[in-house]
């Protein structure tokens, strides 16, 4: 079904169909995952036969599972595109994610497309043009702040997706090309290098440093937890949570977080609902510092905050967990604030990098005023561990315990039925109603014979009824509807018992109903622009046409297609380094002495032989990284699966 705008969907990451799976088991009513190509996670994807699984799972609890398509496609690969949309439809897919225009062009089944978050939907217009043209769903740019989505929320209809965890990207999706143009490997293909996450030196325009060796293009990670009612009110329906390359305790972990955080909501606003069925059990208690991350940040959510760079190090120091109190030979003590465990992973900073250790052995030595006191005998020489020494923060970035409990049974989600027993014709007859309304009914030819004890024959009948055991449901009510007690061996009832609840299954994938994809509007909506250049990542004559179609009337190929020689803005990100080092015009104003003397001047970001100028544009509060793609990657063959074949363009300015 559609999102409804008083349904609230958790839409979690899936690698693979068995983690999809568990996100679905520890609170998701939605989720998102790879196919076999076409996918904005190269080494994510899946063969339609897992998918298919995964939603005939998904369905029973009226969860729905996206694929993603986001990629921007070659000519020569729409074909392939359409017959792998039809197979994905075919399967139950309920949704496709994707980004490139020209598949709207093609021969796409009838399932709902939603727009990727690299479609770039920062502004009303566009989201406003994306739902007129046919898209059920928008994730929208995570620069946005609670008021822009709020705005966005009351002039449009279609539901709204907003990434609320996980890593960030530090440019607008779908508007960075430094990957490709230093390695050739695409970002808008799935592919990227991560040079975001390279140590830069940053200099200003007169060649001074203002920072070495810093990690200046990298972000903490998103946390919307305490944000989340707010994107709510604001107008966000689907809360999607980032991370297809992460493993399963990521995601039980994650997943379980936020389906507390949206039931407490929804404990407190009846108004709204749960998108999916049933209620989850957490078996463990949700921690999101235990995952991997670079630190946690609301981002752009309430303005421009001061501390949202993970400069010091991309890698995940972890929680903090003592402190060093004694060296020894071959070991350490620690006095800490929480207990350890054999095989816990720790590290500590020394200089400008994270020194990692693993926990070989750890024994508690006793406890006092300060707290736990441990002695650690790691796997490392003690000697080669540089710069460990009395007074030393230790980190924890891998709970032995803690990951070894989400390996095992972490959940468990049941529907609520109401059961009820009842005679006809021959035998008895169990009705089933679940929280859905869903009915079945299951009928078994029965010798019935009085029961000698009837009190005691009905408790056995009640009790009988409600063993669900390990299904998906949970008995919420049992009503024996029944002319008088009857004499029933346990075997007879559990058989009827376990019949009518592979009946009921069956019922509830019946009833599920997979809407058909949106109409576009009619007249035809004109895109709020009349010229695209590269950042509109045009990669194929389909979208092309599509744009066309929607009024635009100069259309630039897309910069994978190598028609951009020069230097370009092969960043574009909310990001502003001026700002970060208190050196932004903004940040001036008012300040005596120093209002009107500090301007935007470009600067310059290096790593090893790789400069790039930065450029402020101050105006839309924004910074471009600029550069140009390397002579070796312009001169070869655009990327495709196939030869290349070259492309035909509208181009608005002369080449080069």
């Amino acid at each position: 079904m559609s999102l409804l705008d008083h349904q609230l969907e958790l839409l979690s990451p899936a690698k693979t169909a068995e983690i999809g799976r568990e996100a679905i088991v520890h609170g998701a009513d939605a989720v998102y995952i790879g196919g076999p190509s076409f996918g904005a996670r190269h080494n994510a994807s899946n063969p339609i036969e897992d998918i298919a699984s995964l939603v005939e799972f998904a369905h029973r609890y009226h969860a729905r599972i996206f694929v993603t398509m986001n990629t921007i496609l070659h000519d020569a690969e729409l074909e392939t595109a359409r017959k792998l949309a039809w197979q994905l439809y075919d399967a139950g897919v309920d949704a496709l994610i994707v980004q490139d225009m020209g598949l709207l062009e093609i021969d796409l089944p009838p399932i709902q497309l939603h727009a990727s978050t690299q479609c770039d939907i920062r502004t009303l217009d566009r989201a406003r043009f994306l739902g007129a043209v046919g898209f059920s769903q928008l994730v929208l740019a995570r620069e946005l702040s609670l008021e822009q989505i709020r705005k966005i929320h009351e002039a449009i209809d279609t539901p709204l997706e907003y990434f609320i965890h996980g890593a960030l990207c530090v440019a607008f999706s779908g508007q960075c090309y430094i990957s490709h143009a230093d390695t050739g490997r695409s970002a808008n293909r799935g592919d990227c290098s991560q040079a975001c996450r390279l140590p830069y030196t940053l200099t200003d325009d007169q060649g001074r440093v203002v920072a070495y060796e810093k990690h200046l293009l990298s972000m903490k990670d998103n946390d919307q937890s305490r944000n989340l009612e707010a994107l709510i009110d604001a107008g966000i329906r689907s809360f999607k949570i980032e991370g297809r390359y992460k493993d399963i305790g990521y995601v039980k972990n994650v997943t379980g977080h936020y389906r507390r955080l949206l039931d407490d909501v929804l404990e407190r606003r009846p108004e709204f609902a749960r998108a999916s069925s049933g209620r989850t059990r957490l078996l463990f208690t949700p921690d999101v510092d235990k995952n991997f991350h670079r630190g946690h940040t609301e981002y752009f959510a309430n303005g421009r905050q001061p501390d949202i760079g993970a400069f010091d190090s991309p890698k995940y120091l972890g929680v903090k967990l003592g402190v060093v109190s004694r060296i020894g030979a071959d070991h350490f003590d620690l006095v800490t604030d929480a207990p350890m465990a054999n095989g816990d992973g720790l590290n500590y900073m020394h200089k400008r990098s994270t020194v990692g250790i693993q926990a070989n052995r750890a024994e508690k030595l006793g406890e006092d005023a300060e707290g736990q006191r441990w002695r650690v005998f790691p796997n490392e020489v003690m000697s080669d561990l540089p710069g460990l020494k009395v007074g030393n923060e230790i980190h924890r970035n891998r709970d032995h315990q803690w990951e070894a409990a989400l390996q095992k049974k972490s959940a468990e989600r049941k529907v609520a039925l109401q059961l009820t027993l009842s005679e006809h014709d021959g035998g008895l007859r169990l009705t089933i109603c679940d929280e859905d309304g869903i009915v079945s009914t299951t009928d078994a030819d029965i010798a019935l014979q009085p029961a000698q004890q009837a009190e005691q024959a009905e408790a056995s009948l009640r009790a009988s009824l409600a063993k669900l055991g390990n299904t998906m449901f949970e008995a919420a009510q049992v009503t024996l509807s029944l002319s008088q007690a009857w004499f029933l061996p346990a075997s007879v009832i559990n058989a009827l018992r376990r019949d009518a609840i592979t009946a009921h299954e069956a019922a509830r994938l019946a009833a599920w109903q997979r809407p058909p994809r949106k109409a576009p509007a009619e007249p035809r909506p004109t895109y709020p622009e009349t010229q695209l250049s590269y950042l509109a990542n045009v990669y194929n004559e389909k979208a092309r046409v599509f744009y066309h179609k929607h009024g635009v009337q100069l259309i630039d190929a897309a910069y994978e297609a190598h028609e951009e020689a020069g230097e370009v803005s092969l960043m574009i990100t909310k990001h502003c380094l001026r700002f970060s080092f208190n050196l932004c015009p903004k940040q001036a104003k008012g300040v005596q002495g120093v209002q009107g003397q500090v301007r935007a001047d470009p600067m310059t970001l290096v790593n090893g032989d790789e400069r790039y100028t930065l450029r402020f544009d101050c105006k839309a509060c924004e910074m471009h990284v600029v550069g140009a793609i390397k002579p070796g990657i312009l001169n070869s063959p655009p990327p495709s699966d196939v030869p290349y074949s070259p492309l035909v363009f509208h181009r608005k300015r002369p080449r080069g």
